[in-house]
């Protein structure tokens, strides 16, 4: 996504968009096998059950009705700079008059914030908790954009870090590493368990109106260690990470938030300059991936948008590179997505595409409604739906995030955002 957005209503903010985790149902988490059943002396062993220990994650999937699964699905923005403000826009949009409320309604699995809920400090924190105390059965993640340089939605509050082009002009993978880990730093004492980062495009079009600058850089293989760096300094701060935006942004000289991008690499050209960053991500242990609202005609010749297309997430990014952990889809307001399909439809397509997270859609409700009674006729399996549920409540699990959120500390935070240590390594980075 790219640093704007200047429409009314929900484009008032700014927007940007993009493993751990299982890929099956009932897969463990991370390391995680079933107990063997205890032995005991019963008289014969025809008696004996053998049923497995459940894993967290499954206790936790058992748990949930349909409602709740699919409602894990969907990641929103939300008005206001407290989990209790009462917002005409919330209302208009979700039927609900707070985010508190907003998240109980649709039994929300995360939201994303922008710089419309930030104010200080420790507003933000007391935000995060409050969303998370409204989380109900599962705790939520809580996202947001911060790529830093021309995507930063928390720089009023947070350490002034150069951009991806920046770093990647300087070779130094060490360094996309230590900023990687202090921004995941800054960003976990706020609240924030997922940025939408790194850029994993490879920018090789200088007409390019929507990457640019956000990319570590031009040369494939520069691109694919410092985005594999970054996304190492992210598991450093124990925050989860996103790879952006697959199958790859960077060849487009139209804007996918007003329209539709046709890339016409060949497999082999894509092999070539877009794969080797989002191989190199999986690589590295990258917790999501984001779609793009991009045709790419030789992956997929249907004229479908990456982001709705079954070849490439799941044939491509799943099957091929071997992916396991979660897809985001980009904002699904975006004119690129809507060409085609009403906003129900766009979600319904999205998870059978392979989406997991189905990110800003354009009518909340619509897209909610649209899925749950696509789960319910079987046209999206309950085997399907639970695959994806399975792989957010994995990556909670993997972040700690699975049955009690963490709380954010004002205090904390205050010494950690634009810490001294954190205004050297910036100073560092930008020489």
């Amino acid at each position: 996504m790219r640093g704007r957005i200047g429409t009314a209503g929900l484009l008032v903010i700014a927007l940007a968009a993009c493993g751990g985790g299982g890929g099956s149902v009932g897969a463990e988490p991370t390391g995680g096998k079933a107990a063997p059943p205890a032995r005991t002396s019963l008289p014969s062993p025809r008696t004996v059950s053998t049923t497995p220990q459940q894993s967290p994650v499954q206790r936790v999937l058992a748990r949930l009705s349909t409602e709740e699964k699919v409602g894990q699905l969907f990641m929103p923005v939300l008005y206001g700079t407290t989990a209790d403000t009462v917002s005409g826009e919330n209302q208009a949009r979700y039927s609900a008059r707070t985010p508190a409320k907003v998240i109980a309604k649709y039994h929300l699995g995360g939201v994303i914030l922008f710089p419309q809920n930030v104010k200080s400090v420790s507003q933000v924190v007391g935000l995060t908790n409050g969303l998370q105390r409204a989380s109900g059965k599962v705790p939520l993640l809580i996202s947001t954009d911060q790529e830093n340089g021309l995507v930063s939605r928390m720089s009023a509050l947070m350490t002034d870090f150069p951009g991806a082009g920046e770093i990647g002009a300087t070779g130094d993978t060490g360094l996309s590493r230590e900023v990687a880990r202090a921004t995941g730093e800054e960003l976990r004492a706020l609240g924030v368990n997922l940025d939408f980062a790194p850029v994993a495009d490879v920018n090789v079009n200088p007409r390019n109106p929507v990457i640019g600058r956000r990319a570590f850089g031009d040369d494939p293989k520069r691109v694919a260690k410092m985005v594999a760096a970054a996304v190492k300094g992210f598991g450093d701060a124990k925050i989860a990470a996103t790879a952006k935006h697959f199958p790859g942004h960077g060849d487009t000289n139209v804007d996918s938030h007003t329209g539709l991008p046709v890339i016409k690499h060949t497999k082999a050209e894509w092999e070539r300059i877009d794969a080797p960053p989002f191989r190199a991500a999986i690589d590295a242990g990258v917790d999501a991936v984001m779609s793009a609202h991009i045709v790419f005609p030789k992956l997929d010749p249907s004229g479908d948008p990456a982001t709705l297309s079954k070849p490439i997430l799941t044939g491509l990014l799943r099957d091929k590179l071997g992916f396991k952990g979660v897809i985001s889809t980009d904002a699904l307001n975006m004119g690129g997505v809507r060409k085609k399909y009403d906003d129900g439809e766009i979600a319904v397509r999205a998870v059978l595409a392979g989406a997991d997270i189905l990110l800003m859609p354009n009518n909340l409700p619509r897209a909610y409604r649209a899925v749950l009674a696509a789960v319910k006729s079987g046209r999206i399996s309950a085997e399907r739906l639970d695959q994806s549920v399975t792989r957010l409540l994995t990556l909670k699990h993997n972040r700690g995030l699975l049955t009690e959120a963490p709380v954010a500390s004002a205090r904390r935070a205050a010494d950690v955002l634009r810490s001294p240590e954190h205004r050297r390594l910036a100073a560092r980075a930008g020489d």
